[in-house]
């Protein structure tokens, strides 16, 4: 067995809590395996979703199939923007585990919780935060 193979067996069941010292380069590596995992994910996915879009794209001669087929191509493209997306926040999670900012609120600039962010690896602001923006949110959308 490599030490790659021994360091990856030996860390395969962590999880980072609230114990250690925050960002330490185990939670950090921990976080930059989970976002390169997720995003690897997302691109297979998407590259399935092509493969799909491609192999669909023939004429249906019954209307009711051509709606049908161009209703879940709709869908399909919808997906693939969203995982686009997603992607981008992805990488400027990674940047900031490299610049030393990640898990760090934007707003606030104080840590933002390990279960947060092991829930939700691209969070950028504090559970509080969070709900702060989203009822300043809530104000202007009832507006």
């Amino acid at each position: 067995m490599t030490n790659e193979e021994q360091g990856m067996s030996l860390d395969e069941g962590y999880r980072p809590t609230s114990d250690e010292p925050f960002m330490s380069e185990r939670q950090k590596e921990y976080f930059l395996k989970r976002l390169i995992d997720w995003k690897q994910e997302i691109l297979r996915d998407s590259k399935e979703t092509l493969q799909n879009l491609q192999e669909d794209s023939g004429n249906h001669p019954d209307l009711a199939d051509r709606a049908s087929s161009e209703s879940e191509r709709s869908l399909e493209l919808r997906a693939r923007d969203r995982h686009r997306k997603l992607i981008v926040k992805i990488d400027e999670a990674i940047r900031r585990i490299e610049d030393g900012t990640y898990g760090y609120c934007e707003e606030t600039g104080e840590p933002i919780s390990v279960g947060r962010l092991d829930a939700r690896p691209i969070a950028t602001l504090s559970i509080e935060a969070q709900e702060r923006h989203e009822r300043r949110e809530k104000v202007y959308r009832d507006d």
